[in-house]
């Protein structure tokens, strides 16, 4: 009899998938186990699977469901860098941007113009023009531009105040003497996360959200793997491994206490807030940095919005929903304001979230000034520990954390090639955006259809097209956040490992920012289309939706309070969706993402 050949991994996150995975965590002893569903997290896990060896990666909410969500949305060296002496941070960053825009995810990272205004005549030109002259050499020759990379990176260029108000009429006349002009990179970072979390899947790896670490796995000194709650069935899994690699951000010092003690590394929250608005209440061709006293300030286009952020201020609060108050939100507009023509209010928000990076601490108070460079150490044998850093640079950390991890085997490991491993949906995307007309008429749909789903799903696009053909309903705008199709939300739960109303309507899709009611409308709608994939009844349903609706009453309470104390108090006032039912009865464990 010919033996059967093992069927080759898929990359499709179903409950069914989740349930597959949980039960290799049970029975198999894996070489790698991955706390943690960021950015950094997927990475590692991508970059273990890629180089043969067993993973399983455990997310106690969702995937990018932390900082990893709540970014800039940019992929850059970090320009503001250079003016810290931090030349070689900026060169490793723009060579990742180089790779995401060009070959490991061309169909995610976009590049997207930037303007610098100058206000003082003289020498502010000649000092800003060559530290971006210094920034665009160090990215010379790498990457290129458009969906279908089919050119370089633009160089800088200067601009005269006239030139400048002609591509960014919303400024003030008086807020600029002239301008500078240069171009960087854009990403749906939880989208990012995703798919470098379904590519890791598609080489092996076992995944699980719902899936909180509550404790290690000890074989005398040495770390064997974690124990995990299902938050969603309330068992317990024994996941053993050889090799433990946190990445749970800045939930590093609770992983850390597990070990019996603080550890090697110090990790800091700064919280980041940003707001959205929608396009036509600012004109303007081109993205905005304002250097503030602090830091700088980026407006930055957003499909049919902008984003103004950031805030950088020390947290020590709720770490699973960090809250933006009003203060943080004054601030921003405040800012933005002195350079507007016509000034934002709060009438004009349709979105707002607040993310926390997790830096290492120094001996600065000021969180600007803490490192972006990230650090791997191994506080016990088996367990390697890797925080910090940039969510550009996620894949060398996750190279240098497997690379730490990989030491301690008795065994050679190939090293990492992740910059050669394409994400899910990169593989033949310039060739598909070519024929986008094509599939238009093939599917029926407009053209602009077309093209935001090949920018939200790369050469995946077909899978989401394939499933509107087969249901009528499922090809048309999304009741309550039309910029989407309704098959889109299906495609969540189907495939991209969604298991709550909040994962589709905050992570998988940008309703929750994008719609001015925050996704209220659109609620009921969604959790109706997901339900019979996840198995929800009536009343599943309904508690879902109760859940969401009274998510977004807790942040809109939360951005009426004047400090961090009464937001993050009125944020908690809505329970999070994974502690409801048994999980409710349990003692909340760190969270990571």
């Amino acid at each position: 009899m010919t033996p059967t050949r093992p069927a080759a991994p898929t990359a499709s996150l179903d409950p069914a998938r989740r349930a597959d995975a949980l039960r290799r965590m049970r029975t198999e002893v894996m070489d790698v186990a991955v706390i943690g569903g960021g950015v950094t997290g997927a990475g590692v896990a991508l970059d273990a699977a890629t180089r043969g060896l067993s993973v399983a990666l455990v997310e106690a909410r969702d995937l990018a469901a932390g900082t990893s969500s709540r970014s800039s949305k940019l992929i850059h060296g970090g320009l503001r860098y250079l003016e810290q002496l931090n030349a070689p941070l900026v060169r490793e960053a723009l060579r990742e941007r180089s790779l995401m825009l060009d070959t490991l995810a061309p169909h995610l990272v976009h590049t997207v113009p930037f303007l610098l205004p100058l206000t003082r005549h003289g020498w502010e030109r000649a000092y800003i023009g060559s530290g971006v002259l210094l920034y665009d050499t160090l990215g010379q020759g790498l990457a290129r531009i458009g969906p279908g990379g089919d050119g370089t990176m633009p160089h800088h260029r200067h601009l005269t105040r006239r030139a400048a108000l002609r591509i960014f009429p919303s400024l003030r006349s008086d807020a600029l003497v002239g301008a500078i002009q240069y171009w960087d990179g854009q990403v749906d970072d939880a989208r990012h996360t995703l798919f470098v979390a379904r590519t890791a899947v598609r080489y092996g790896a076992a995944l699980a959200t719902s899936a909180r670490v509550v404790g290690l796995l000890r074989e005398g000194e040495r770390v064997a793997g974690v124990r995990v709650l299902d938050l969603e069935s309330g068992g317990e899994i024994a996941l053993r491994a050889e090799q433990t690699i946190n990445c749970a951000g800045v939930w590093t010092d609770e992983i850390q206490a597990m070990v019996g003690g603080r550890g090697k590394l110090s990790v800091r929250a700064s919280k980041g807030v940003h707001i959205v608005v929608p396009r036509d209440r600012v004109h303007g061709e081109t993205g905005l940095i304002l250097r503030t006293e602090r830091s700088v300030l980026f407006v930055i286009p957003w499909g049919g919005h902008w984003i103004i952020g950031t805030t950088d201020t020390d947290w020590n609060l709720d770490l699973a929903h960090p809250a933006a108050s009003s203060a943080d939100i004054d601030y921003l507009l405040t800012t933005v304001n002195r350079v507007l023509r016509t000034p934002l209010t709060t009438a004009d928000i349709t979105g707002v979230y607040a993310g926390l990076r997790p830096l290492l601490a120094g001996e600065s108070e000021d969180t600007s000034a803490l490192s972006r460079e990230h650090a791997v150490v191994s506080p016990a044998p088996g367990l390697t520990m890797v925080a910090g850093g940039k969510y550009t640079t996620y894949r060398v950390m996750a190279a240098d954390a497997v690379d730490a991890a990989v030491a301690g085997m008795n065994r050679a490991v190939p090293a990492s090639c992740t910059e050669k491993i394409p994400l899910l949906g990169a593989d033949g995307y310039p060739a598909l955006w070519n024929a986008r007309e094509t599939l238009a008429r093939r599917f029926g749909l407009h053209v602009g259809w077309i093209e935001h789903l090949l920018h939200r799903y790369g050469t995946l696009a077909e899978e989401v097209l394939e499933l509107a053909a087969s249901r009528a309903e499922l090809a048309r705008p999304l009741t309550g956040a039309p910029t989407y199709l309704a098959a889109e939300v299906v495609y969540a739960v189907t495939h991209e490992g969604a298991l709550h109303l909040e994962d589709v309507l905050t992570r998988r899709t940008r309703i929750s920012i994008e719609t001015p009611d925050r996704g209220v409308d659109a609620a009921r709608a969604v959790a109706d289309l997901i339900a019979p994939t996840l198995g929800w009844d009536s009343n599943v349903r309904d508690r879902e939706v109760e859940h969401y609706l009274a998510r977004v009453e807790a942040e809109r309470a939360s951005q009426r309070e004047a400090d961090d104390a009464t937001a993050d108090a009125a944020r908690l006032g809505a329970p999070d969706v994974r502690r409801l039912g048994h999980a409710e009865t349990r003692t909340p464990a760190p969270a990571a993402g």
